[in-house]
């Protein structure tokens, strides 16, 4: 009989559904978190879909820099795909990077400590092409 009347008033109790609804959005952000973690195209594609992320440049490369739990080295490889879009999205996550006043070992310690590098050299390449233009625009007057 407690039980029953503990379910009525569940289905009755708004705040309560609200609270559900965002226990079940955590769970789902949480998800999308490691699908990323295992396979970051299809992390991404989830946290999309789930609207959680806007699939422009920024909101991601933000997401990649920012947000704690991500295995470095799929943010690596993410970042290391030659299509358009993630090759603006390592644009923008090189931008996210300030490295005034550093000097060039420093910016690329900072640089590497978000993400590991992939193994794969033209990869690789892209990264330290968008990092080298982004530590030129930082301190011009260096080279």
């Amino acid at each position: 009989q407690k039980q029953k009347l503990e379910i009525i008033s569940a289905i009755h109790n708004p705040s309560l559904k609200q609270h559900n609804k965002s226990v079940m959005r955590k769970r789902k952000f949480i998800r999308g978190k490691k699908k990323f973690n295992m396979d970051p195209k299809v992390g991404i594609h989830y946290l999309v879909e789930n609207e959680f992320l806007d699939w422009r440049a920024k909101p991601v490369a933000e997401f990649l820099y920012k947000e704690e739990g991500l295995n470095k080295t799929a943010i690596g490889n993410f970042l290391g795909e030659r299509e358009e879009m993630h090759l603006e999205i390592l644009t923008a996550f090189v931008g996210l990077h300030e490295f005034s006043d550093l000097n060039l070992v420093q910016a690329l310690r900072q640089f590497l400590w978000s993400f590991r590098l992939p193994g794969e050299a033209q990869k690789i390449d892209r990264m330290m092409e968008a990092f080298a233009a982004r530590y030129c625009d930082c301190n011009p007057g260096v080279f």
